[in-house]
């Protein structure tokens, strides 16, 4: 195993070089990685398909250009994020300089998942660069093929004295994680977050968590079965339902089962006429996961649509189970694979009791045609993510933070935020070595005039839009 602490050494001497602070620096390595992309799309995707057996349409759309299209918004406005961001002044300093500072913070530790391992693992890494970090990156080793590739590609386009690749499994991992680092990004399951979290709380450093959940679906009694259907299977089946955000479950009113299983098995029909044969369809990551899945199956609800499982092809088929209790092992965990499980409530109001007793999920998807329904949930529940009449959209939307709460992470990125996550906001006040005059009320000794003084000049007032509010009073 590689010494970890003299590579980390490295890169912090580097970064104290003050080399990856300029725009020049950042702007090089963001070229060099969108070359890495667009010179080497066939040969990725060919990673994606040995590791997950994604279609080209899925390695390119959710992978390889979700990634180009987030790099090149953070290459078109860098210059004006790296900007200091002027903030509101009182009148005490109405003569001074106020503003907020971006600052790298060092070193990054950025930890990837191996259900988008490009995706998921570039995001950050560009976030972390455009912010003027050193980073290690540790792609996950269960998608051992893109995990390869990304060792292979990086140190080629991006600067090896700043940007570290780490492959490898526990031990690798476990050692990296007694080093000190100045930020760790992690995507991941909860049991690893929570130990993510306690070895950095051994040197206070600061953490996004991206975990997961069971995001839950909510079908209201005037819902168009038929699109509710279509976007709900969608949601679910790509990437086999490995995917952070799926809809882990839908939840109804016991007489729309039946109407909604057959819109289901239309949707299901439509997209993946022989999903064993299709090329469109992905496999479960190994066969560890295959059999947790497969106990799921076993021991919930009852299969209406699906529930082929085949061990030696890492297949699982788009399944839906009805009539889940929620002691059903399908609802006491992420399901995490292409399983839908329904579960009737008789009201919304079960439904978000039901929520609120677990975990806050890292999504949420509503589906009716009054948009009272969806208020009700957004008032009264908590997560990552809300979505109204879809499901998993939002996360293509750049200007949206992406990210848990809770049980489900903490921190969100995506566009400016991947860049904002990575920095440090250092507030900055100049002042002038002039007026003198009027700050020496502050100095001892105090008064009853000073004191009437400096209460008239901090007092703050409701905003009247008088006089006073021009001073941000």
């Amino acid at each position: 195993m590689a010494d970890y602490s003299k590579m980390i050494e490295g890169l912090r001497r580097v970064f104290n070089s003050g080399i990856t602070k300029s725009y020049e620096w950042r702007k090089k390595q963001l070229d060099g990685m969108l070359k890495l992309l667009e010179e080497n799309r066939d040969k990725i995707a060919q990673g994606l398909k040995e590791d997950l057996h994604k279609s080209s349409l899925e390695a390119a759309v959710y992978e390889i250009d979700f990634c180009r299209n987030d790099l090149i918004e953070t290459m078109n406005n860098l210059k004006d994020w790296m900007k200091p961001e002027k903030v509101k002044k009182g009148l005490l300093n109405i003569m001074d300089t106020a503003y907020i500072q971006r600052e790298p913070y060092g070193v990054a530790l950025v930890m990837g998942a191996w259900n988008y391992p490009i995706q998921i693992t570039v995001l950050p890494v560009l976030g972390a660069i455009a912010a003027g970090n050193c980073v290690v990156l540790k792609p996950s080793e269960l998608a051992a093929s893109t995990a390869k590739i990304l060792e292979e590609l990086i140190p080629k386009y991006l600067d090896n004295d700043c940007v570290k690749v780490v492959n490898g499994g526990i031990p690798e991992t476990t050692a990296l994680l007694k080093e000190r680092f100045d930020y760790i990004f992690y995507t991941g399951n909860t049991m690893v977050g929570k130990i993510i979290m306690k070895a950095a709380a051994e040197y206070l450093t600061p953490v996004t968590l991206e975990l997961g959940g069971k995001s839950p679906v909510y079908v209201d009694e005037n819902s168009d079965l038929n699109l509710v259907a279509r976007r709900v299977t969608w949601g679910k089946l790509v990437n086999a339902g490995q995917t952070c955000i799926a809809p882990d479950y839908v939840m109804c009113k016991k007489e729309l089962q039946e109407k909604l299983v057959e819109e289901c098995k239309k949707a299901i029909d439509e997209y993946y006429p022989d999903p064993a044969k299709s090329e469109d369809y992905c496999r479960i990551i190994n066969e560890r996961h295959l059999n947790r899945v497969k106990k799921l199956i076993e021991g919930s609800g009852k299969v209406v649509i699906g529930g082929q499982v085949e061990e030696g092809e890492k297949y699982v088929s788009p399944t839906v189970l009805t009539d889940c209790k929620a002691t059903d092992p399908v609802m006491m965990e992420e399901v995490f694979g292409p399983v839908l499980p329904i579960m009737p409530v008789n009201s919304a109001e079960e439904a978000i009791d039901f929520i609120n007793k677990g975990e806050k999920p890292l999504a949420m998807y509503i589906f009716a045609k009054d948009h009272a329904v969806a208020q009700k949930f957004l008032d009264n529940t908590s997560s990552g993510g809300f979505v109204f009449n879809d499901t998993m959209m939002h996360a293509g939307l750049m200007s949206l933070p992406f990210g848990g709460v809770g049980g489900s992470g903490m921190g969100g990125y995506h566009g400016f935020h991947t860049f904002d996550t990575f920095c440090h906001k250092r507030s900055v006040l100049e002042r002038k070595h002039g007026g003198e005059a009027m700050i020496a009320i502050r100095y001892p000794p105090y008064t009853e005039k000073k004191l009437s003084t400096i209460h008239w000049l901090t007092k703050k007032s409701p905003k009247s839009g008088g006089l006073l509010s021009w001073f941000g009073f």
